[in-house]
C-alpha cells in the first residue's frame, strides 16, 4: 500500500484536517517507508499530489502544514482556523517576535 493510500484511510478514519505528524502518528506501522523522517515522506508525497494532479488530487491543503481529504475541505473552515498570537498585558512583543531586537539606523 502506498504512503498517500494510508494516509487517506487515516484521513477518512478521523474525517479531520490533521498535521503531517498528527498523520504518522495515526499510521504507524502502516505507513511503508523505512525512512528516519516519515514526516517528511508524508509531507512531501501530499504536496507533490495536490501539485501534480491538482484538482485530480484526493487532497487538500487547508492550512500550512494541515491536510484533508478533498471531500470534507468545505466543512473545514472553522476547524482549521489558526490561533491567535495576543501580546502580553505589559505591552511587549510576544516571545520569538523580532520587534524588540530592530534598532534604528
Amino acid at each position: 500500500m502506498s504512503t498517500l493510500h494510508v494516509v487517506e484511510d487515516i484521513l477518512r478514519e478521523r474525517r479531520i484536517p490533521m498535521v503531517v505528524r498528527e498523520i504518522v502518528e495515526a499510521a504507524g506501522e502502516r505507513l511503508p517507508t523505512k525512512s528516519k523522517t516519515p514526516d517528511t515522506v508524508v509531507a512531501r508525497d501530499l504536496a507533490m499530489d495536490i501539485k501534480r494532479r491538482g484538482e485530480e488530487s484526493r487532497f487538500a491543503r487547508v492550512a500550512p502544514g494541515r491536510y484533508t481529504l478533498k471531500e470534507y475541505a468545505g466543512s473545514v473552515a472553522i476547524a482549521t482556523a489558526a490561533p491567535t498570537v495576543q501580546a502580553p498585558p505589559n505591552g511587549t512583543p510576544p516571545h520569538g517576535s523580532f520587534g524588540s531586537q530592530l534598532t534604528e539606523v
